[in-house]
């Protein structure tokens, strides 16, 4: 049985996140945010002190990553062990040394069999960056999303406001456009847009206008 699949990739910022948790629970099929296993091995990784350059010890902990996901009408948690790690994953602190791991071949290798087992029935929707490209490249439908750095570190200095999180726009600016540099120049998994997908630009689109958007193209 062939387990259909949305994808939905992008860069950090650019909506893919939010709308991927509303799609998956308009249709009620799993959810998976495939950046989030990488936050969590990272987490992991920073709170045991590991080197982060050190590829083959990560590796190793991206194989047996008690990772959880747990999902409800309202709400996408994530779990590491016992602790909901849903919010600490998106410090800057995570967020800066993610793209460090996620540039390892060898990483992303041993995380691959656990995106792809993620698709269970009735259907999986998943954001990400190499979605479409490599995870999943014969999803049913594939979107890549994209959005001007200055709307995207706008919003994500407003969601760290509103966790009560100091933050400085600039620096977030910054560290934004490196990140993206960093995905797209990477030689294993880059960012980019499958040759199927359908691209839509979020810059000053209201959520509900992407929901419906994504919604329209789905052909079930």
């Amino acid at each position: 049985m062939t387990i259909p699949v949305i994808t939905i990739d992008g860069p950090s910022g650019s909506g893919k996140g939010t709308i991927g948790q509303m799609i998956a629970r308009h249709l009620k099929w799993h959810y998976l945010d495939s950046g989030a296993l990488y936050r969590v091995l990272t987490l992991q990784a920073l709170k045991a002190q590991v080197d982060l350059h050190d590829e083959h010890h990560l590796a190793a902990m991206a194989l047996h990553l008690p990772v959880r996901f747990v999902d409800s009408a309202t709400h996408h948690r994530i779990f590491l062990h016992h602790h909901d790690v849903t919010e600490s994953i998106r410090s800057e602190e995570v967020s800066r040394a993610t793209s460090i791991l996620a540039a390892s071949p060898l990483i992303r290798t041993n995380l691959l069999a656990r995106q792809r087992a993620l698709a269970l029935a009735p259907g999986l929707v998943t954001d990400g960056r190499d979605m479409g490209t490599v995870v999943f490249p014969k999803a049913k439908v594939k979107f890549f999303f994209i959005a001007s750095a200055a709307e995207r570190a706008e919003r994500r200095y407003k969601q760290l406001q509103q966790l009560g999180v100091g933050a400085n726009y600039e620096a977030i600016l910054t560290e934004l456009e490196a990140r993206d540099l960093r995905d797209q120049t990477r030689p294993v998994a880059p960012l980019k847009p499958a040759p199927d997908a359908h691209i839509l630009d979020t810059s000053g689109l209201s959520i509900d206008v992407v929901f419906q958007y994504v919604l329209e193209k789905i052909t079930l």
